[in-house]
């Protein structure tokens, strides 16, 4: 059986990729029906960000619309958040807890977080691991080389500790908004549907992340396997 189609790929990278599309559908799901219930204070999520923002003395982030579908993202570079169309002017409990996750992650960047330094100190060998790591571990056994192979293992495992930092991330970013909605005057109902979306969100970074340590643990077995031949 080939290298990476072997009984391996069931036991260890089938369940993630399941676990995977079940957090996207739930993302989908929680957004969908969250995006039915309108807050009763009437403000759009662009205008939510700006007050999470404004009173957290960021009056030089900026909002911009983005084009896609939940593309939301907060821009440290240019310092802007980026709503996406369905979220931007949309005044739903989805789209409001979406913006103000995206306003704790600008809050989270101007208070120097420690997550973040972290994950900047590996963003550049986690973008060549991405690229590279697999070509380099095929390029390895196919060549019959353990150092290479064991090169491309390590450049892969930087993937796997950038998504491990990211977690801590995106969990305080959502507990930041959630805290901050409830301050702001959003009831139970409300502020029930915010945690239910963000929830959902947080399991594809947890699903990602155990796609790419079993990934990881296949590389490792396919490599010993290699060696014992």
């Amino acid at each position: 059986m080939p290298y990476f189609m072997d009984y391996w790929y069931i036991i260890l990278v089938l369940p993630t990729i399941i676990l995977a599309l079940f957090a996207q559908t739930k993302v989908k799901s929680a957004f969908n029906t969250y995006s039915s219930l309108i807050a009763r204070n009437g403000k759009t999520a662009a205008l939510v960000t700006r007050q999470i923002l404004d009173s957290n003395g960021l009056f030089n982030v900026r909002i911009e619309r983005t084009s896609g579908h939940l593309s939301d993202h907060f821009d440290p570079k240019n310092n802007v958040i980026r709503l996406s169309e369905s979220v931007y002017d949309s005044g739903s409990v989805a789209a409001i807890g979406v913006a103000a996750h995206e306003a704790g992650h600008a809050v989270q960047h101007a208070e120097k977080y420690v997550p973040i330094k972290i994950r900047n100190a590996i963003i550049p060998v986690a973008n060549l691991g991405s690229s590279f790591a697999p070509i380099i571990i095929i390029l390895g056994i196919v060549l019959s080389s353990p150092s290479l192979v064991w090169f491309g293992i390590i450049l892969y495992s930087s993937i796997a500790a950038f998504q491990l930092v990211t977690l801590p991330l995106e969990f305080n970013a959502s507990k930041r908004a959630v805290a901050t909605l409830n301050t702001m005057g959003f009831d139970e109902a409300e502020i029930t549907g915010v945690k239910k979306v963000l929830s959902a969100a947080a399991l594809t970074y947890v699903a990602a992340l155990l796609t790419t340590i079993a990934n990881l643990l296949r590389f490792i077995l396919i490599s010993r396997r290699n060696n014992r031949r």
